[in-house]
């Protein structure tokens, strides 16, 4: 531990103090931390990754035959820049039939007064409903994160991530102009 030598003086004829010398161990101080270290690395509990799982469908033997989605239990949600999400009720069937009606295209976020808002709404109006997910190329993946996050949150049963096709992108640039 800490010790205190003194050290000798010369002798002469004025008594004078002693000088000491002071010599602290840190062995057992250093002991200490390391124990102090090993307790809190092995009690403490790491974070563990958080992990969302996507059931995928199989694929169909015929790779040109689609699952057919009703136009009726359609919600079709196009995750744009800055968490902006465009989304329609129904399908986009401007490229297959020109002469199918074009579908309103509505606005909203991300956020639980926004997008859960609007799948609650689509829950309550049909029971089972099929959301469809597409991206524009301006999208980030924490939007599509966060899209999945609010199907999960609001209980949705059947949702597909799907591409974006030609009709999507002109009922988006109608929308622009």
């Amino acid at each position: 531990m800490a010790e205190i030598q003194a050290a000798a003086a010369p002798r002469s004829g004025k008594p004078r103090a002693t000088k000491k010398a002071f010599h602290l161990d840190m062995t057992p101080m250093v002991d200490l931390a390391f124990l102090l270290l090993t307790f809190f690395m092995l009690t403490t509990t790491f974070a563990k990754p958080t992990v969302m799982e996507v059931a995928m469908p199989t694929k169909p033997k015929t790779p040109d035959v689609e699952a057919p989605v009703s136009e009726k239990q359609a919600l079709t949600l196009i995750l744009g820049e800055k968490g902006q999400v465009r989304y329609f009720f129904g399908l986009n069937e401007a490229a297959v039939n020109p002469a199918a009606p074009r579908p309103t295209l509505h606005t909203t976020d991300l956020s639980s007064s926004g997008l859960r808002q609007v799948l609650l709404q689509r829950q309550r109006q049909q029971p089972a409903p099929v959301v469809l997910i597409k991206t524009e190329p301006g999208a980030k993946y924490q939007h599509l994160v966060d899209a999945l996050d609010e199907m999960n949150i609001t209980d949705q049963k059947k949702y597909a991530l799907v591409e974006m096709n030609r009709s999507d992108e002109e009922l988006l640039k109608a929308q622009r102009l």
